[in-house]
């Protein structure tokens, strides 16, 4: 059985439930999300798998999910990338941030996301149970895509991806690791 986090506005652990369960009530639980940028400064997108539980086929950052009670979450996102993506790489954190997001089967997702970032210039060996596709693309053409077309993408990518942008422009992307 898969659970999450339960916490607080703080991010304070309270309790582990059922994933599903916490998902169909709506209950604040501790997500991360991982934004992986390649030297040209361009952001690696995965497209969810279709037998995802919601958001199949949805655009989204490189890789998101949920720690395990008592798992660091960086170590988490970590290793959650690697499941997904065959990536291993040092990842930093950001910021963080809560959404709420319902879904037309019902549940919804609550959640406080930890926002982290890495680097590589590696292609992605994915997972084709998580991951049905995956693209490097230009922030800007990514930007212009989400404000004309946002139905291709996952609501937490659409919330998280201005605070991403405003990031991304203040680095200094260079030809090299």
């Amino acid at each position: 059985m898969e659970t999450v986090v339960l916490v607080n506005e703080n991010d304070t652990a309270l309790s582990e439930m059922e994933k599903m369960e916490a998902h169909q009530k709506g209950l604040l639980h501790r997500a991360f999300s991982v934004f992986i940028f390649n030297t040209k400064g361009e952001l690696l997108l995965q497209q969810r798998a279709l037998t995802k539980y919601h958001s199949g086929g949805l655009w989204t950052n490189t890789c998101c999910s949920h720690p395990r009670w008592g798992e660091d979450v960086a170590n988490a996102a970590a290793r959650r990338l690697n499941e997904e993506m065959g990536m291993k790489l040092t990842l930093t954190k950001i910021f963080d941030f809560i959404y709420e997001a319902s879904f037309s089967n019902g549940l919804i997702e609550h959640e406080f996301d930890h926002v982290f970032v890495g680097y590589s210039d590696t292609k992605p060996d994915i997972n084709m149970s998580e991951v049905a596709n995956y693209t490097y693309r230009n922030v800007e053409i990514i930007k212009q895509r989400i404000e004309t077309s946002p139905e291709f993408f996952t609501e937490w990518f659409i919330i998280a991806f201005p605070k991403i942008y405003k990031w991304w422009q203040q680095q200094k992307f260079t030809n090299s690791i």
